[in-house]
């Protein structure tokens, strides 16, 4: 379940558990955007939280900054760039990961690169491949020696070709490949493959098969929901449906009648209260966050808002 924490700035926190208690997952998103002229950059704020109950297991981590290219004309496309650091808290373990920036001519679209080390800051393995594709793990040193390989072959063919284009023009025009393009190192062990899309997946906004379940629901889930869950969203439901036109004309009316209810709450003395999370102290990291309050699950959704 996921609430807006805050509105000026925009905060959204989170939280789900696993079935049968074998994880929890929690956290809040706070964007930070920066408009480029050809595209929009959002640096996300805020902890990601995975705790492993039957392994007394907590790991940490922020997100890469993720930016979105031809937001005005041409084809739009997505990569994620920035370091991210995911610490094990029980046992001292750190995964220092890079995604890299698309580069001249997309070389280095999607690619995402680190190493694993112990508490002593030793390299244990190193990880590499695409976060669109799959993902690898090597020995270190094996790792090491196929990077200044690539790079002593990467100058050499530098020095017999002509000045091309800037890097950010190239970046921005760059489509995403169709194609798997990781080189595997001998050696290698795969760790992770992406899923692939089902056949029908064109036909639904190029969802996976677990994005296009987010949406579903029966008679008997929609019982149990409460009135503010986002499957009971009308423009959203349209949208799915392949009803454009009822979608946005749903989306316009909703807006409207959420600065009415702004406007409303600013003339009464009552405050509006957040329901599920509160402001305190993540226990693993000691960082600011925001902690799930309990009774979600224990579906009592009294006085709920009419929001849609």
């Amino acid at each position: 379940m996921s609430e807006q924490v805050s509105h000026h700035p925009p905060i959204s926190a989170f939280h789900a558990e696993g079935f049968k208690e074998d994880f929890v997952f929690h956290g809040s998103i706070y964007p930070k955007l920066k408009f480029w002229g050809k595209s929009i950059e959002a640096e996300p704020k805020g902890t990601i939280t995975l705790e492993l109950p039957r392994y007394n297991e907590a790991y940490t981590w922020t997100n890469p900054t993720c930016c979105v290219h031809n937001i005005i004309v041409g084809q739009l496309w997505i990569e994620q760039y920035g370091n991210v650091e995911v610490i094990n808290h029980k046992t001292g373990e750190r995964c220092n990961l890079t995604f890299k920036r698309c580069g001249l001519f997309g070389k280095e679209l999607h690619k995402v690169e680190g190493y694993i080390l112990d508490k002593s800051k030793k390299k244990l393995c190193a990880i590499y491949g695409k976060w669109t594709e799959c993902l690898y793990v090597v020995d270190p040193a094996t790792f090491d020696a196929n990077k200044k390989m690539d790079k002593k072959n990467s100058e050499e063919k530098k020095t017999n070709k002509e000045p091309q284009n800037s890097v950010d023009e190239e970046a921005e025009e760059m489509p995403p490949p169709v194609a798997e393009t990781v080189q595997v190192i001998p050696g290698s062990e795969l760790i992770w493959k992406i899923t692939p899309r089902p056949e029908n997946s064109a036909k639904f906004y190029a969802f996976s098969t677990f994005a296009m379940q987010l949406n579903e629901m029966d008679k008997i889930m929609e019982e149990a929901l409460p009135s503010t869950d986002s499957r009971l969203r009308p423009d959203i439901r349209a949208m799915e449906n392949g009803d454009i036109d009822l979608a946005s004309a749903e989306k316009k009316r909703l807006e409207e009648k959420q600065r009415t209810a702004r406007k409303n709450r600013s003339k009464s003395t009552e405050e509006w209260k957040i329901r599920w999370f509160q402001q305190g102290t993540n226990p693993h990291n000691k960082a600011q966050d925001w902690i799930y309050l309990k009774g979600y699950w224990d579906r009592k959704y009294t006085h709920m808002p009419d929001i849609y």
